[in-house]
């Protein structure tokens, strides 16, 4: 049976509606983990660190469509539930030619500039000629990543979460599928690596596309439009703590990268990549979450529902717990599991991952609030909370923490700073969620 907007979500009901975002994200990350695998260990351990330096750079760029998704979903599911069907579908319009446009000059200028950008992470002259030819590969389908993170919140205000999942799990199997074909058949190296994924990328940016172009039974469909000033100033106030997440997250990166290298080098770069890939698929489950119910907040909220929202609050903040307990105790069991499967040919990187992997897990007790919190403020169209919110949890509490927790505790001091920064970060969101309760009638 078709999920609604506007229906009353029971614990059954609001699990159903965001199971198939929380299930996109985690395939999502899985696909992307996969990459790292297959370059780890089949290309080398020096193309692998070439890839996380570069990855940050290629995040920022690609920052700007989830944005303009997660903060256009919020404006266009209050309009719809405001009444205002008309509106909200001349709204997911602009926003997604907006989107094509910015990606096609972000790409030229990205692929210009990747060299210079490499140096200036910190790339050996054994790395540089690694960064600039995958940087430069993924680049070229730049538009289609956008669109796939902007369509990725969008099929979920279109009342279509499932045909998102389909559409992720097509992607990301053609990914894996690449992979293994170009990097452990052919042996085209860091290439095969890039080319997996730029193919991915436009199968799940390309076929929403197609989607929202031809006739369609959901509530979104692409037709014309006309400039609204405001309405993308709001997408982007919306959207700005998303994209502050995002921005902030790969300048942590690059700092994180560039604090490793001068401490323990090439191998500290290792370790953050895998635990940035597995970190990936563990919040991509909070990500999910908030993706997914998010419109039905903005709905909620735009029609004056406020029993809803209370009950939604309540609801949502139990399911995280569980979820948050979950994942701490499985990061800790497959700590070494995982460890082998990216590191295992090296004793040393091992233990070091290992180890890293089994202090960072600590985070999981504490992140999902602090995501699903920034996210729940974007759904009530309250950009400046919900940007406040994830510009403390991933830059200024995670710099304060990686500069200041290594001078204490040398290398674990720089996995115990994740974690720092989330139990800041779930201070501050407890106080703007007690702050803000009258004034949204949530709790």
């Amino acid at each position: 049976m078709r999920i609604k907007l506007s229906d009353h979500f029971t614990y059954k009901k609001l699990i159903r509606f965001t199971l198939p975002s929380v299930m996109m994200m985690i395939f999502t990350s899985v696909y992307g983990v996969v990459d790292g695998i297959f370059v780890s260990n089949y290309v080398g351990k020096t193309p692998f660190a070439a890839i996380n330096l570069i990855m940050p750079f290629l995040m920022i760029l690609g920052a700007v469509g989830f944005m303009i998704g997660t903060g256009g979903t919020a404006l266009v599911a209050l309009t719809f539930g405001m009444g205002d069907d008309k509106k909200a579908r001349r709204i997911f319009s602009l926003l997604v030619y907006i989107v094509i446009g910015l990606g096609a000059v972000i790409s030229v200028l990205g692929i210009v500039f990747v060299e210079p950008v490499s140096r200036l992470l910190g790339a050996s002259d054994e790395m540089l000629p690694y960064c600039v030819r995958y940087g430069r590969i993924i680049l070229i389908s730049l538009v289609a990543f956008m669109l796939q993170n902007v369509f990725q919140s969008f099929l979920v205000t279109a009342e279509k979460p499932t045909f998102g999942l389909v559409i992720t799990v097509a992607a990301g199997c053609t990914n894996m599928v690449l992979d293994w074909l170009f990097m452990a058949v052919f042996k085209w190296g860091i290439t095969g690596a890039a080319l997996a994924t730029m193919i991915a990328q436009c199968i799940g940016g390309i076929i929403p596309l197609i989607y929202f172009i031809m006739p369609n039974k959901s509530k979104l469909r692409l037709g014309r439009t006309r400039f609204d000033g405001r309405a993308v100033v709001k997408t982007c106030t919306n959207g700005s703590s998303e994209f502050m997440a995002n921005i902030s997250m790969s300048v942590v990166s690059m700092l994180y990268n560039f604090r490793l290298m001068k401490i323990v080098g090439e191998n500290g770069v290792s370790t953050y990549g895998v635990l940035m890939y597995v970190n990936f698929i563990f919040i991509a489950a909070f990500l999910g979450f908030a993706i997914g119910s998010s419109p039905v907040v903005s709905f909620h909220y735009g029609a004056g529902n406020t029993d809803e929202l209370k009950g939604f609050f309540r609801k949502s903040v139990r399911i995280i717990g569980i979820i948050s307990a979950a994942m701490f105790t499985l990061a800790q069991v497959l700590a070494v599991p995982l460890a082998n499967i990216f590191v295992g040919y090296d004793g040393e990187l091992f233990s070091m991952t290992v180890r890293a992997f089994r202090i960072c897990a600590f985070m999981f007790l504490l992140c999902g609030f602090n995501v699903c919190g920034s996210g729940f403020f974007t759904s009530l169209n309250n950009g400046l909370v919900s940007a406040v919110l994830s510009f403390g949890r991933t830059l200024v509490f995670q710099v304060l923490t990686v500069l200041v927790l290594p001078l204490v505790f040398g290398l674990d001091g720089i996995w115990l700073s994740v974690v720092a920064a989330e139990v800041l970060a779930f201070a501050m969101t407890l106080v703007f969620t007690v702050k803000n309760k009258n004034k949204y009638h949530y709790a």
